[in-house]
């Protein structure tokens, strides 16, 4: 696993719990407007797997995922680095935005990797 300082770790989880935040804002919305949630509900749900997946590799804490659940949040949070990183790449040099997404896509590509050894070990 890819060596990472303690800023980066606080950083990652912090993107993590700001995106499950906005993530659920977004759902709410979406199921006042009586839309259809399948996409943002497997999406948030991979996201908190993600973060959980930070929390026992880097902490010690019990994720509680069964490995079918993980496989396929990793599947999900996979997805979604493409449209960040297009995200990124149209962001203005040292911009928040870009900043953000930055530490976004780290904290993704961080869990994808210990949802990796999770499923390899087992």
């Amino acid at each position: 696993m890819t060596e990472i300082s303690e800023q980066e770790k606080i950083e990652s989880i912090h993107s993590y719990q700001s995106t499950i935040r906005k993530m659920e804002k977004s759902l709410a919305g979406m199921q006042k407007k009586e839309s259809d949630t399948k996409l943002i509900r497997r999406r948030l749900e991979a996201v908190k797997i993600g973060l959980a997946a930070l929390e026992y590799a880097w902490f010690g804490k019990a994720h509680g995922h069964q490995i079918e659940e993980m496989t396929e949040a990793r599947e999900v949070l996979f997805g979604l680095l493409p449209s960040l990183d297009s995200a990124y790449l149209k962001g203005k040099e040292g911009s928040p935005q870009r900043t953000l997404l930055t530490r976004r896509i780290l904290s993704l590509k961080q869990s994808i990797e210990i949802i990796d050894e999770v499923i390899r070990k087992s």
